[in-house]
């Protein structure tokens, strides 16, 4: 049995699938970090958590098998150990927060990245690969919170200098790994559920299109002013967010 959920809240369930779907299909999964919070404005959070995951996983199969051959298979054996401890904290910390916490740290997290986004430094010196054990710890732990793990991983492989096709494969392998290391935790929890898994099912095409329109849009797209539109709207959720939790 689908969800009992309003047209609102189906229409901002479509979106968010579609826009990750692109995310993943073209832009190395950066605008997907906008789907759980914007999800989150009519849905409880970890519901919407839920609901994403299987999906993430079909679009996960497709963007690697479109990407695969491409990525830096050095950075992602050094990004993998951080990925599993950052689950695993994730595991452990997400029962002590209620909707509206977790519902106030999605909006901290979203003004956090539209702030990165935002200010983030030309690119400089490529930093050391020792940092890619706390920026994986980061992206285990957001991605586990609200599939948000896009942000971390950018701290450290843009300032990489990898070539545009070499990161968007890298960053494929990377969240296709720590999708499937959230699955199990997720079914522990009780996040996944039948009712979460129907509606997954039914969004699937939504997911296939996403990834397809993202590889196709790739090289056609104003990349500058698509960065620029999920700035504003990861402000604007974040801001709701964080009243809708003080509320």
């Amino acid at each position: 049995m689908l969800p009992d959920y309003s047209w609102l809240a189906w229409s901002l369930i479509i979106f968010s699938t579609y826009l990750t779907g692109v995310s993943k299909g073209g832009f190395a999964g950066g605008f997907g970090t906008l789907s759980v919070p914007l999800m989150a404005l009519a849905i409880g959070p970890i519901e919407a958590a839920g609901l994403l995951l299987p999906l993430l996983l079909v679009m996960d199969a497709f963007t690697v098998k479109a990407w695969w051959g491409h990525h830096d298979r050095a950075e992602v054996r050094r990004i993998l150990p951080g990925l599993a401890l950052g689950v695993v904290i994730g595991t452990l910390l997400i029962g002590s927060l209620d909707e509206n916490g977790v519902r106030l740290l999605l909006g901290a997290l979203s003004l956090s990245f539209a702030a990165y986004m935002l200010f983030r430094p030309a690119a400089g010196r490529p930093i050391a690969s020792f940092w890619a054990l706390p920026a994986g710890i980061g992206c285990g732990f957001t991605s586990f919170l609200a599939h948000a793990g896009a942000p971390p991983i950018n701290l450290y492989l843009i300032p990489r200098r990898l070539a545009k096709r070499t990161f968007i494969a890298t960053c494929a392998i990377v969240f296709a790994a720590v999708n499937l290391m959230k699955l199990g935790p997720y079914l522990w929890l009780g996040e996944i559920n039948l009712t979460s898994a129907w509606a997954s099912l039914v969004l699937v095409p939504v997911a296939w299109a996403g990834v397809k329109s993202g590889l196709w849009l790739q090289h056609r797209v104003n990349e500058t002013l698509f960065y620029r539109l999920i700035i504003i709207a990861m402000a604007v959720v974040g801001v709701q967010l964080m009243v809708k939790a003080l509320g």
